[in-house]
């Protein structure tokens, strides 16, 4: 009966440990999953003005608002989006975050991109336009060999015309004597003629 009674106790025994151990990881794993306190709910922060590319192709990320007096700073892809931040003077430009340059911004051309905005951008000044760093210069003596020499030719001068000279005609009344007119002598020659043809029409009756 005594050793009947200690392996019942034995045994009561390793059953208590044997369910201590198998609820042990059980009860550890629904505290975890129990929560302590107030879960923060995350709310996202509302996007400001910002640009899309539209273009089919890359475009230039200018300096400043102009395609010919500043240089290109960087590219964007089409599809890329980047923060509006103003634009020129005359709507054709506008300011975008760029931090891949020291300043921080760029310069897009607006028929590139569409501007996605919920209010009206300021008007932000053209910045200064860079100094070149040298000035080109041409050496004359290269540029003279490249030139071709055209002769001088002189104007021509306008001459004035000479003073007009106006005939005048003396009458025949007022001539001096000269010559037997012309006229004249045929008129005596006719008379002659016929007064022969009248003294050869008398002589044949």
């Amino acid at each position: 009966m005594r050793s009947f009674s200690r392996k019942t106790f034995l045994s009561l025994i390793f059953v208590l440990f044997l369910a201590l151990v198998l609820n042990a990881p059980a009860q550890f794993k629904v505290a975890a999953q129990q929560a302590t306190g107030s879960v923060p709910t995350v709310t996202g922060t509302p996007l400001g003005p910002y640009i899309i590319v539209t273009y089919d192709a890359q475009i230039n990320v200018r300096a400043g608002p102009s395609t010919y007096s500043y240089p290109v700073i960087g590219p964007l892809l089409p599809g890329e989006t980047a923060p509006a931040l103003g634009i020129s003077t005359g709507g054709l430009w506008v300011e975008i975050s760029y931090p891949g340059v020291s300043t921080g911004v760029g310069w897009v051309y607006a028929s590139n991109v569409k501007l996605v905005s919920t209010r009206s951008l300021p008007v932000i000044e053209a910045p200064p336009t860079p100094t070149p760093l040298t000035t080109a210069t041409i050496n004359p003596t290269v540029a003279a060999s490249f030139i071709t020499p055209i002769p001088p030719t002189r104007i021509p001068t306008f001459t004035p015309p000479g003073p007009l000279q106006i005939p005048t005609y003396v009458s025949s009344s007022t001539q001096a004597a000269g010559p037997v007119p012309m006229g004249l002598v045929i008129v005596l020659l006719g008379l002659i003629g016929g007064f022969g043809a009248f003294i050869s029409f008398l002589r044949g009756r």
